[in-house]
């Protein structure tokens, strides 16, 4: 453990850094900023941290300004048809984010005024707000000294502590030392500090350590072995699931269903197709319709979190539409909730 003594002088050496070196985000409010009396705009703030889960910042920057400019505050987007939130959510990735951004909004607007809680506590409530969010959201916002850990901030704290036991395991420990080290003072610029460190300069295969503020008290440093750190239990190969897609079109249109809100893409639209198993199934099995399908010659392959998919891709075009579902134009695919695996097999069905 560090003493009280370190600790002080590593918040201070941290927070020098940030004021000098930290990012500049378009949601953040730099130290500069605050001096100038700019306050954070939690609305702002929350969008771009449940963007931000399992989504790097230049691929979740484009969608933080659209949503913005279409729902300039959380009642806007309280207000809005929620499909239309999941077609701008299309492509993020882990599509109940998008789904728990609506309700949240609406809880917000019904429950709350218009206005974010103002505590760690009452935002860890709110659905889709977890600990980090709930902790980031809290400081960031409105000043209150919490414990911000994420996956950059493990990384760091495991090489500053040394920690021993692998992740996922090793996250209560690392949380733990994080929180010896957490400042109550500035306690948003901690947190963003905190996090700039790791994603700037304490990376995980070539850190910068000639540039980091906390080298000194950097144990992993002291014996150059950072890039031991974190320790992970290796992974197991994923699985590999299968299954038929069907993109039958008529005219200028495309047929789609929705799925279920339950479950993986819940809520996003998907061309119909069968369900995703351990085998491939037979050839047809589950088509839309009893007509002339040409299977494509390339398949969809996609990775989710906890698999791989292989999909077969069948294509075929009818002047019937009195199947049932969605008939959506092709000319304006972009304004339907279709996911990246959908996509994929739309651009295969169009070669």
């Amino acid at each position: 453990m560090k003493t009280a003594k370190d600790i002080s002088k590593m918040q201070a050496a941290l927070l020098s850094w940030y004021d000098s070196e930290g990012r500049t985000l378009p949601w953040r409010i730099r130290p500069e900023d605050r001096a100038a009396g700019v306050t954070p705009d939690p609305y702002a703030v929350w969008l771009s941290e449940i963007m931000l889960q399992q989504t790097t910042v230049p691929h979740a920057t484009p969608y933080w300004e659209k949503f913005l400019t279409e729902f300039p505050t959380v009642t806007n987007l309280a207000n809005a048809e929620r499909d239309r939130i999941l077609t701008l959510w299309a492509g993020l990735g882990y599509y109940a984010r998008g789904r728990n951004l609506h309700k949240c909004a609406q809880i917000i607007r019904d429950e709350h005024g218009g206005a974010f809680p103002k505590t760690e506590a009452q935002l860890l409530k709110l659905p889709g707000v977890g600990p980090y969010t709930a902790a980031t959201m809290a400081a960031i916002c409105f000043d209150e000294a919490t414990n911000i850990v994420d996956g950059n901030v493990e990384r760091v704290v495991s090489r500053i502590f040394r920690a021993e036991i692998p992740l996922p395991k090793g996250k209560t420990e690392l949380r733990d030392f994080a929180g010896t080290l957490a400042s109550p003072k500035r306690p948003g610029d901690y947190g963003q500090a905190l996090m700039d460190l790791g994603a700037t300069i304490c990376s995980p295969r070539s850190p910068k350590c000639g540039d980091c503020p906390w080298q000194g008290f950097c144990l992993a440093h002291k014996d150059s072995v950072e890039t031991d750190y974190p320790k992970k239990i290796k992974k197991a190969k994923l699985p590999i699931r299968y299954g038929n897609i069907y993109v039958l079109k008529s005219g200028g249109s495309v047929l789609m269903h929705q799925r279920p809100d339950k479950g993986l893409l819940g809520g996003m639209l998907g061309f119909p197709g069968t369900d995703w198993g351990d085998t491939p199934p037979a050839a047809l099995e589950g088509a839309p319709s009893p007509r002339n399908w040409e299977k494509c010659e390339d398949k969809v392959r996609h990775v989710f979190t906890h698999f791989e998919l292989y999909l077969d891709v069948y294509r075929s075009e009818t002047s019937d539409q009195k199947i049932e579902g969605i008939w959506a134009a092709l000319d304006n695919i972009a304004d339907y909730a279709l996911p990246t695996v959908m996509k994929k097999a739309l651009k295969i069905a169009a070669s």
